[in-house]
């Protein structure tokens, strides 16, 4: 089981282009967009190729692959032009018997976390952070942002193989990784 995580997109036809690129190299059977899909938003800066057409055009050729959430710059008009859905601002998944809240960030957020269970895991984007750790039990897991990241890390996203969550940059490197084990 590999499932591939990015978020943060912000309209960036390159870094979309990028994650494509790794997704389709990774083999992962999912790619799970943690929101910021098209709109760069008022408080970013506009990333490098900055194109909202080119990225939901790019997108939709994956749409049986695509889980998304919504993140805090993506409207209902966004969704018009996507072939997926994008409005619920979180889903649950199961992997290896591991529960996973997967949300933006904007609503649910480490300061604001959903009641999980010990051995849970928390993933969202949102803060365009890379972060992997355990805190009272629960993962805490963000793929950092793929086009606008912030505090000098690299562009990145993230890929759960099995038990491993992993953070790369777009040049392999691994940034973060985490073993998630099931607490028993």
């Amino acid at each position: 089981m590999r499932y591939f995580f990015a978020s943060d997109i912000h309209g960036s036809s390159f870094y979309t282009k990028k994650i494509i690129e790794k997704y389709k190299e990774s083999n992962a059977s999912k790619l799970i967009l943690l929101g910021d899909l098209l709109y760069h938003g008022p408080r970013n800066d506009l990333p490098k190729d900055y194109c909202p057409k080119k990225v939901f055009a790019l997108l939709n050729e994956f749409k049986d692959d695509i889980i998304a959430v919504r993140g805090n710059c993506d409207s209902e008009v966004d969704q018009m032009v996507l072939d997926f859905p994008m409005q619920s601002d979180y889903c649950i998944g199961i992997f290896n018997d591991i529960y996973f809240f997967i949300t933006h960030g904007h609503i649910y957020g480490e300061e604001h976390m959903p009641n999980l269970a010990k051995g849970s895991a928390f993933i969202y984007g949102h803060v365009h952070l890379p972060i992997a750790k355990k805190v009272d039990g629960i993962y805490i897991l963000n793929p950092g942002s793929a086009s606008l990241p912030k505090e000098q890390n690299p562009n990145s996203y993230a890929i759960l193989n099995n038990d491993i969550f992993t953070i790369y940059d777009f040049n392999g490197n691994v940034l973060k990784e985490i073993k998630l084990e099931k607490d028993i």
